[in-house]
């Protein structure tokens, strides 16, 4: 029987895939203000989020081996449009919505939940769904 080891207890990074390195290192950068920490030519663009870090991959790239023995990440991927919801209290939220439209982007979702938490959903250039929510929508 496995040891009862404790579950983990927050994300620290999470990926999303996209065709366009370029394209995404604009949307998530100047659009969305996340700071920029890594890009490694056309294979991914690393940006910070409070304490978390939102991967981008280029998905092409990311099927074939890094090819540094030194950092043997094993090759991995995905096809067609994911989700990432970023948490805002709902004053900021609200100024981002502006910045989106400002910007040109398109909400394509905005609602209250049960809990009263405010979302608003709209896409990145890759088609991936892009959230922001109050940071309480899922505390019980």
């Amino acid at each position: 029987m496995p040891s009862q080891a404790p579950a983990p207890n927050a994300i620290l990074e999470a990926a999303l895939y996209v065709n366009d390195l370029d394209a995404a290192e604009d949307f998530y950068g100047r659009i969305l203000g996340l700071e920029r920490i890594q890009r490694i030519g056309d294979r991914h663009v690393f940006f910070r989020c409070g304490t978390s870090v939102l991967l981008i991959f280029n998905a092409a790239e990311t099927e074939k081996p890094p090819g540094n023995p030194r950092l043997p990440v094993p090759p991995h991927g995905a096809r067609g449009p994911g989700h990432v919801c970023f948490a805002q209290p709902r004053k900021e939220l609200l100024q981002m919505r502006a910045r989106l439209l400002s910007a040109g982007v398109e909400i394509e979702a905005e609602f209250d939940w049960p809990s009263g938490a405010h979302s608003i959903y709209f896409r990145d250039p890759a088609g991936n769904s892009v959230e922001i929510a109050e940071p309480y929508l899922w505390t019980p």
